[in-house]
């Protein structure tokens, strides 16, 4: 299964269009926000423009009501840190790296890979079995575009770059 990391889309309609048309062109079935949408309009973009589920969490820079996510029934919310099983693999999110150490809490066991947004620039580390990578960000800011596909089967990650996409 292909899932698609975003982060930081800062209302930036037009890279999260690219994003979106990449992820329906290959297949793309789940998607991990690691937040900072930043205006309930993108939210709605980005949930009536993907057919799958939404797995996100708060950015620090958001300008809506968490209660108007609830009519998004593809969108499901972890408020600041996420956990959850996709494709057989323990799968952590959030957005500021601080928070890191509340979705290892989360966990029974040590996740296969942990997501964060925030910084805007692409990164990966490994901490003991745990992948932590950061898909850069979808707004453009500060580092070029950037959005993460990971195959669940193959567990393996790929950076793409938005302004590549064909």
């Amino acid at each position: 299964m292909l899932v698609a990391i975003i982060s930081d889309i800062h209302d930036n309609i037009a890279n999260l269009e690219k994003c979106l048309t990449w992820c329906r062109l290959n297949k793309v079935e789940k998607i991990i926000f690691g937040g900072d949408a930043t205006t309930l309009e993108t939210i709605d973009y980005l949930a009536r423009n993907f057919p799958g589920e939404i797995f996100m969490v708060k950015g620090n820079i958001e300008l809506y009501r968490e209660a108007d996510l609830s009519e998004y029934k593809n969108l499901l919310y972890s408020g600041e840190a996420g956990l959850r099983e996709i494709g057989e693999l323990g799968i952590g999110f959030c957005h500021e790296p601080k928070n890191i150490k509340k979705v290892q809490k989360l966990a029974l066991a040590a996740p296969d890979f942990i997501f964060y947004g925030h910084t805007h620039k692409p990164w990966l580390e490994h901490d003991g079995e745990t992948i932590i990578a950061n898909p850069g960000n979808i707004a453009g800011v500060f580092h070029q575009a950037t959005f993460a596909v990971l195959d669940t089967f193959l567990k393996k990650l790929d950076l793409k770059i938005i302004a590549d996409l064909k």
